[in-house]
């Protein structure tokens, strides 16, 4: 429940209590906020003097209700310390040693503060003023806060109903409190909804050299970067005619395509196609065209990704296992931002598409008749995605046998 306490000098001190608080308890959170020692405090409740081992409730003290704080004249020492132990306008402490030595020598404050203020309590029993000083601050601005926001919702409440700016504002403070509770209730009963989702990669071989591949089902081609074709001694089997621009949110530069070489995904060999771009961030992704090709299950439950309908099981890796420059997500969202939708739609929604080969013809011009859409149709019958039907429909010039083959090839 929440008290108030008015002090000798005619300040509200507004409390967070348990009903079964004992006085004493109580005298010592105010210790905090008044500096006034607990011995020296009196608390009244409806003009009566309270004793310290008395609890809230047997004293009939409820929400909301008000407690009169007055203190007992002091020495010029005990001023003298009271002093050391007042605080600045900005929440600090005037002497932070004095002000931390005094509240380790409470230890019930302590242990109360251990409770209902820990990142406080740790602050108090070290040895970093600094760090103190700091989280005093950060309190006070805290409880200015609270205070303003409570100024407002009474001014709102006693606002001119037929303010359109209060009613503006009465409207704006109703939909941030739904947002605050449904904040509070996803961190209570959904809290792994505020952690990071690590992205899925297995180890792979790609042509026998070791790769981290970033499997995600959300980019239309398998992809791999320039420098990791190289790598993997591919790039002299690049094929320029697929070169072109890949569209999406940004633009990269699509150097061309490496019709079919080996990955090793466990202790099997896979044929593998790969869009070559020139994105030094992205090494090598494992897209929707080999993920249907060689009937692949993303299996979240056991973790890990099935192969060739399930005869090849990999686990996908840890997070301590994936290289620290694959997790850095602003390189990732940069790299999302440049490099366009078929490299990496499982970062953030995006318009898939591909490039058209500089020295083939465009789609627009090769699929016009229905002719086309028919082989279209029939291919993709057989398992093959679309895009991929069409490259080999444009490479053949439209023999549909000869697309055909090489898809099953390749």
């Amino acid at each position: 429940m929440r008290i108030a306490v008015m002090t000798v000098d005619e300040q509200i001190i507004s409390l967070d209590v348990d009903p079964h608080e004992t006085v004493e308890n109580v005298k010592a959170l105010l210790e905090v906020e008044t500096n006034v020692p607990l011995q020296q405090q009196q608390l009244l409740f409806n003009g009566k003097e309270t004793r310290n081992s008395e609890k809230l409730s047997a004293l009939g003290v409820k929400d909301e209700d008000l407690l009169m704080m007055i203190s007992s004249a002091s020495s010029g020492v005990t001023s003298a310390a009271g002093n050391d132990l007042r605080l600045n306008p900005d929440g600090s402490a005037v002497n932070p040693a004095a002000f931390q030595q005094h509240l380790q020598r409470d230890s019930g404050l302590m242990a109360q503060l251990l409770q209902t203020d820990p990142d406080l309590s740790q602050a108090i029993s070290g040895n970093n003023l600094h760090k103190l000083q700091d989280i005093l601050r950060s309190r006070h601005r805290q409880r200015s806060e609270l205070q303003r926001q409570k100024e407002e919702e009474l001014a709102l409440l006693y606002a001119d109903p037929f303010n359109v700016e209060a009613q503006r504002k009465i409207e704006a403070a109703i939909r941030q409190k739904g947002i605050d509770e449904n904040w509070a209730a996803a961190l209570e009963y959904n809290p792994e909804g505020f952690a990071r989702v690590v992205m899925l990669y297995v180890d792979m071989e790609v042509n026998g050299i070791p790769l981290k591949a970033f499997v995600d089902s959300g980019a239309q081609s398998t992809i791999i970067s320039k420098s990791c074709a190289e790598k993997c001694g591919l790039l002299r089997l690049l094929d320029q005619r697929y070169k072109g621009i890949a569209h999406g949110v940004g633009q990269s530069e699509i150097l061309g395509r490496i019709h079919v070489a080996p990955i090793k995904i466990g202790n099997n060999f896979y044929p593998c196609s790969f869009v070559v771009l020139d994105s030094p961030n992205m090494e090598f992704l494992f897209g929707l065209d080999m993920l249907r090709k060689h009937q692949c299950t993303i299996d979240l439950k056991d973790n890990v990704l099935k192969v060739g309908g399930g005869e090849v099981s990999v686990p996908f890796l840890q997070e301590k296992d994936i290289p620290s420059r694959f997790l850095d997500e602003e390189r990732l969202l940069n790299e999302a931002s440049s490099s366009g939708a078929t490299v990496s739609s499982g970062l953030t929604q995006k318009k898939n598409t591909d490039a058209t080969p500089a020295s083939q013809p465009s789609e627009h011009s090769t699929s016009q008749g229905a002719d086309f859409e028919g082989k279209v149709s029939k291919l993709m019958e057989l398992g093959f995605g679309r895009e991929a039907v069409i490259q080999a429909l444009r490479l053949f010039n439209g023999n549909e046998d000869q697309a055909a083959g090489f898809l099953f090839g390749g």
